[in-house]
């Protein structure tokens, strides 16, 4: 399975159908521009957009430490952001994307590239910015390690 990104799933999505990615965001007073073009979501407009699981793909671009360590959603597929370029071909186009890091700036940046390659990209998500706001995220346990057979 090393070329096709893993899928996690550990509950429902629930999505709904997402509107392209959208440039021009404002930065808050005394705050840089975001590096990114991909609109950045509140919790309530993601929220809103998982009221229908079979519409929207949620993707998460952070490392396996990070998902452990803050959480995450639900349901989502997992490729770092590092990986994303040579997985492209496993994401699925049928689906609007919403992609997510801590603060969504790697999320916003993957959204870029997505949308570059003809993805439809909803927008961009921090799952940190997600529990600021009240969202829950849920915490994921890794697995026990393996006894070794010998």
């Amino acid at each position: 399975m090393n070329r096709i990104a893993t899928v996690f799933v550990a509950g429902t999505l629930a999505f709904a159908t997402a509107s392209p990615a959208v440039s021009g965001q404002a930065a808050p007073q005394g705050q840089a521009a975001p590096a990114f073009k991909a609109r950045k979501l509140t919790r309530a407009e993601f929220d809103a957009l998982r009221a229908n699981p079979a519409t929207l793909l949620v993707l998460d671009v952070r490392r396996p430490d990070e998902l452990i360590s803050i959480g995450g959603f639900g349901a989502f597929l997992s490729v770092q952001a590092a990986e994303l370029e040579k997985n492209l071909a496993w994401i699925p186009k049928d689906r609007a994307i919403v992609t997510v890091s801590n603060h969504a700036a790697r999320a916003g940046r993957a959204a870029d590239l997505l949308t570059k390659n003809g993805f439809t990209v909803a927008g961009a998500i921090g799952a940190q910015d997600y529990e600021a706001e009240g969202g829950t995220l849920v915490k994921f346990t890794p697995p026990a390690p393996r006894a070794s057979s010998n």
